[in-house]
């Protein structure tokens, strides 16, 4: 492969270099080999590929894509990843630029970037990078700096460019588009965040509450986190393979045991991200300087942060960041959308449903048309015929998009929802002196995630049919009566449990879920054939709403755990992550209580080890937990309620 020169001050060209063939995997997973949309591409784009110097002198690769046509200015489109800019070679062309094809139709310069330390840029990989509110030199470098870095050099010498910049990214670009409009160039004008990572404490990929997502984050770093001793196209560190009797998740997280396992018998010390979450189970320093919230204060370009309510690695992302720069950065051009979306799905077909759940439009195309594109074509090219509002939310259930000038509304009430006696739930409080309800949890025998045969994550769990772990004795069912009118909640749920273990630990997950009537149609879209072998249809559904966990130890401080007294009733407070859904005249509302979700969360050994990760077979016992619901016990969720006159569409 030809050496491509540094560059600093004019524009060079490296030279071309076959460098393998097309894959669509740099552009967001799509896979595959499309010779007619590369061929297109080709035609209608000149790609450079050049070493942009950083101002610690760090050289990022870059890949740019310029319009043939050179009568008029154009603005950049640009994206950084972690994940490589396939294909690698000036003479290698994508199948697509940009976030959806009519951007390319639309003419941009396209900007692919590979972050420092990975794949082809020098430097050093950090995970989450932390932010630095003060730099005191050309060393102290973050990725507001690299942003601004690359900013800069392309508005001095790329030909026929307008001076103005749009960021975009999914996932992890969207983190760093998200820390790339802190202490913003001037000429980035727009940025969207998409699915991004703000906080992987509390709520995106790696932890939910501070508990480890341990399938999801298992299956992802063993891929992802493997060393790379210098810049490379083909790969980013060694191969690391292991054997699996099956894709069977749930068995063989189960085989492994504890967490330290996973270091002792699969990755050997190669995985130091891995061991650095090992070592850190409480919200320390590690973890409060990788929040990127606190640091989104006056953000100076227009903003657009993408959501998914059914997205299973970052829904907390952009709600978190949204809700960040209500404070930090009021006068910002902001909008947030959140739709009935998987994770990054947004970006290809039609997404008129979600696993079985069918929403009777086609939102994919609202977004990428309606939102996105006329976002860009406003900061960047002065056409701003659409105007977009603050919050653009899709309402689950009733399958409705909405507008609102906050997220969430204004007019959301909070209102108290009871565990009462023989499962019922009641807006009534219990009146009964005593009452509570009991089961056994066994960490060799956890509730499951999920029905579905999966290693990693399953992609629909977050709308799945919960019929599954409804009759196990190590859940605790309750549910209203059928709604005698149509319920919305738009926001987050809180949980107020009142709660006991004969252990010294616990996990306590709670599931919101909309149960459907008896005479519900199957999906139209879904053969009836597959419906009828799965058990999935329509009829008597438990969808999955929202639920998460929280771990017992963290009940009063997140840096400072403390064990609990066998016995002796506590009370934990948190919050559900947001959600905006309609429970439908006639369907039940339903709340499971357990304290596993495996392999999703890894298991509480129910006996307090000052560190989970360290904790060893023996720790792992069996444990009687109980849920009051008496007059001065009430376990309780509190319901954000948006009263049906405010929903206009």
């Amino acid at each position: 492969m030809s050496r491509l020169p540094v560059v600093s001050a004019f524009f060079l060209i490296a030279t071309a270099s076959s460098l393998g063939g097309q894959t669509a995997a740099g552009r967001g997973g799509r896979g595959g080999v499309d010779s007619t949309g590369i061929a297109r591409i080709r035609e209608q784009y000149v790609k450079t590929e050049v070493r942009i110097r950083a101002r610690d002198g760090t050289q990022l690769f870059t890949a740019i894509y310029a319009p043939r046509d050179t009568t008029r200015r154009y603005p950049f489109m640009m994206t950084r990843t972690p994940y490589g800019i396939p294909p690698y070679g000036a003479d290698q062309y994508p199948a697509r630029l940009g976030p959806t094809p009519k951007f390319s139709d639309d003419g941009f310069i396209f900007v692919y970037q590979d972050t420092r330390g990975r794949f082809m840029s020098e430097g050093y990989f950090q995970y989450m990078t932390p932010h630095l509110e003060t730099k005191r030199g050309p060393t102290d470098v973050d990725e507001s700096s690299d942003t601004y870095d690359t900013i800069d050099w392309l508005v001095k010498n790329v030909p026929h460019n307008n001076g103005r910049v749009g960021t975009w990214g999914v996932s992890a670009p969207g983190f760093f588009t998200a820390a790339g409009m802190i202490d913003a160039h001037p000429a980035l004008r727009a940025a969207s965040p998409q699915a991004p990572l703000i906080d992987w404490y509390f709520g995106d990929d790696r932890h939910h509450n501070g508990t480890l997502t341990l399938a999801q984050s298992f299956n992802f770093l063993m891929g992802f986190a493997r060393a790379r001793p210098e810049p490379t196209v083909t790969n980013y560190g060694a191969p690391m393979t292991m054997n699996r009797d099956n894709p069977d998740g749930y068995r063989f997280f189960l085989g492994m045991g504890p967490n330290k396992n996973a270091d002792e018998k699969y990755f050997g010390a190669k995985l130091a991200f891995w061991d650095s979450m090992m070592a850190h189970p409480n919200y320390d320093a590690f973890w409060q300087k990788r929040s990127l919230a606190p640091h989104l204060k006056n953000i100076k370009p227009a903003v657009l942060f993408v959501g998914g309510w059914f997205d299973g690695e970052d829904p907390y992302g952009p709600l978190r960041a949204s809700k960040a720069m209500d404070t930090l950065s009021r006068q910002t051009n902001k909008t947030l959308i959140v739709g009935p979306w998987a994770h990054g799905a947004w970006g290809n077909g039609d997404l008129s449903s979600f696993g079985y759940i069918p929403f009777g439009q086609a939102t994919g195309p609202f977004f990428r048309d309606s939102v996105e594109l006329p976002f860009f074509e406003c900061a960047l090219k002065d056409r701003c015929e659409t105007k977009l509002a603050r919050a653009i939310m899709f309402e689950t259930g009733a399958n409705k998009w909405h507008t609102f000038d906050q997220w969430p509304p204004k007019t959301v009430s909070p209102r108290s929802l009871y565990l009462r006696a023989h499962g019922g739930l009641s807006f009534d409080p219990p009146s009964e002196p005593a009452g509570v309800d009991s089961y056994v949890s066994d960490p060799a025998k956890p509730v499951p995630y999920t029905m579905a045969t999966s290693f990693g994550y399953f992609r629909n769990y977050p709308a799945e049919d919960q019929r599954f772990a409804t009759g196990r004795p190590d859940v605790l069912v309750y549910e209203t009566a059928p709604l005698e009118s149509d319920l919305t909640l738009a926001g987050q749920v809180g949980v107020s449990l009142k709660v006991a273990t004969s252990g010294t630990d616990a996990d306590f997950i709670v599931k919101v879920i909309d149960v459907y009537p008896s005479d519900v149609p199957p999906n139209p879209d879904i053969p009836l054939t597959v419906t009828a072998l799965s058990g999935t249809q329509l009829a008597g559904y438990q969808q999955l709403v929202k639920g998460d966990v929280f771990r017992a130890r963290w009940r009063t401080s997140y840096s400072a755990p403390k064990p609990m007294v066998p016995g002796k009733p506590a009370a934990i407070d948190y919050q559900l992550q947001d959600v905006f859904h309609t429970f439908k005249k006639g369907h039940r509302l339903m709340v499971q209580v357990q304290s596993t979700w495996f392999p999703l969360i890894d298991r509480n050994p129910q006996t307090y080890v000052p560190n989970i990760n360290t904790a060893t077979e023996s720790d792992f016992k069996p444990a009687t937990m109980r849920v009051f619901r008496s007059k001065n016990m009430a376990t309780h969720l509190t319901l954000p309620i948006l009263p049906a006159a405010t929903l206009v569409p």
